[in-house]
């Protein structure tokens, strides 16, 4: 069982001990810290904050802790019920409210929740205000209302078929060639929200939706983050079905990966390039990913004539650099895609629209669209992590000891090797090491994840 404390919010297993696991008196705490930090840094009387959640089964129990608190620091609260990551980032900017708060554990498994923290853009908070948000929490510096003084709390619905109405007026977003291209479609929404909000969108770009896990019950069918080895049925049914391709988002919709008509994986990192490829080819400009993600965006986005530049693993940290560098689209590798046409945060909607205007206007079969990429090979691993190991120490020894070779150390290690590479860094959202390599095949990246997990686990001895 685990409690994670970060700048982008809190993560934990429902249950538990204090302090250990994301408990009820947990959730309040971190609440109220977010609700304080709101106070100090708004001019305004009168706050609101949008509060949504996917389908998990603690999400119910955690949204009305969340909202009760919220309401007793006198801050109004919107409560959207069941929704995506993307969709409760739009509604704070369709309805000019002072934050967010999505609550969400990602892919993590069904045990796990969060609270994602949102500023009045709809964006993550950066690391300087996440850091005031954990040290109000520390610190316990609450100061709640009196009764006169409590917030309002109003439910409201509608807001994912707003979200999607926004994505449909996206100029890149070619409604009419999606609908004569007659498409049709398998969606895997791991029984979480993006069951209502995928089909829902399919439905208006006339997409023919066959649906497979879409109830968004919070029982998630398989590990819910969108990997091969995870995506047996909805390759299965794509091939049964005849579909051109499989659909499948994260409980919170925020990553995207695709499955070829043959049920073969376009693979996640290849969300990204397939969707900038489409961008880049209407609209010259810069794009942005982080140090996890596979090459190929710097490849494609150098054949189109752009600058790519590569971030920090985070969405804050790839959003902050995407703005610097006036990047058109962005994002990260595992299937998150960020247009800042739409908004600054990764958005499956958006993914799966842009995605089919460019099959629809490129007149390839999905498998085809992938194999006209260039060819990287990704391996992605981890050690889980112990009291006892000091990774700072482990990540210094490995920067040390390839001192002599491209050497990143923006976020945890990276060494960029002549066709390949390694990241090495400590996760954000479990406790654990992550290790990702990238060559030009399957079994050099995954040789030489082995090679690097060896040198690792020899530093840990």
């Amino acid at each position: 069982m685990a409690l994670i404390k970060s700048i982008s919010g809190i993560r934990g297993t429902i249950g538990g001990e204090v302090n250990t696991n994301l408990t009820p008196l947990d959730t309040v705490k971190f609440a109220a810290a977010y609700g304080m930090w709101l106070k100090q840094h708004s001019n305004k009387e009168n706050l609101t904050v949008v509060v949504g959640r996917d389908a998990r089964i603690s999400g119910k129990m955690v949204s009305s802790l969340v909202c009760n608190t919220l309401v007793g620091l006198g801050i109004n609260v919107t409560d959207i019920g069941l929704s995506t990551t993307p969709t409760v980032e739009v509604a704070v900017t369709l309805d000019n409210a002072d934050g967010g708060i999505i609550i969400t554990a990602s892919h993590n498994p069904k045990q796990w929740n969060a609270l994602k923290l949102l500023n009045e853009k709809g964006e993550f908070l950066n690391a300087k205000d996440g850091e005031e948000v954990l040290k109000i929490a520390e610190d316990d510096a609450f100061l709640f209302s009196e009764v006169d003084g409590l917030g309002a709390y109003r439910k409201k619905q509608g807001y994912i078929n707003k979200h999607i109405k926004e994505v449909l007026a996206l100029e890149l977003v070619d409604i009419e060639a999606i609908k004569k291209a007659n498409f049709k479609v398998v969606v895997d929404a791991v029984n979480s929200t993006g069951g209502i909000a995928i089909p829902a969108l399919l439905e208006r770009l006339g997409v023919e939706c066959v649906e497979l896990y879409c109830e968004p019950n919070g029982q998630f069918p398989h590990n819910p983050e969108p990997l091969k080895e995870h995506l047996t049925d909805i390759s299965e049914l794509v091939v049964k079905e005849k579909a051109d391709f499989g659909i499948v988002v994260d409980p919170d919709v925020d990553r995207l990966a695709l499955v070829n008509e043959d049920g073969s994986m376009f693979g996640e990192e290849y969300t990204l390039v397939a969707c900038a490829d489409y961008v880049l080819g209407k609209t010259k400009g810069n794009t942005v990913s982080n140090l996890s993600s596979s090459r190929a965006l710097r490849d494609i986005t150098e054949k189109h004539g752009g600058t790519y530049q590569a971030s920090a693993v985070g969405e804050v940290n790839v959003v902050e650099l995407m703005k610097a560098s006036n990047a058109i689209i962005g994002g990260e590798g595992n299937g998150g895609i960020i247009y800042p046409d739409s908004h600054y945060g990764r958005d499956s909607l958006v993914g799966v629209a842009l995605f089919l205007s460019h099959l629809a206007t490129s007149k390839m079969s999905c498998k085809e669209l992938r194999d006209s990429y260039p060819s990287y090979y990704m391996s992605k691993n981890k050690i889980e992590l112990t009291p006892q190991i000091n990774v700072d120490e482990i990540l210094a020894t490995m920067a040390l000891n390839y001192k002599n070779e491209d050497v990143s150390t923006i976020d945890g290690v990276k060494v960029n090797f002549t066709s390949e590479w390694v990241h090495l860094r400590k996760s954000n959202t479990e406790p654990i090491i992550r290790i990702y390599t990238e060559s030009t095949s399957q079994k050099s990246a995954d040789a030489l994840a082995v090679r690097f997990i060896k040198e690792i686990k020899n530093c840990i001895s």
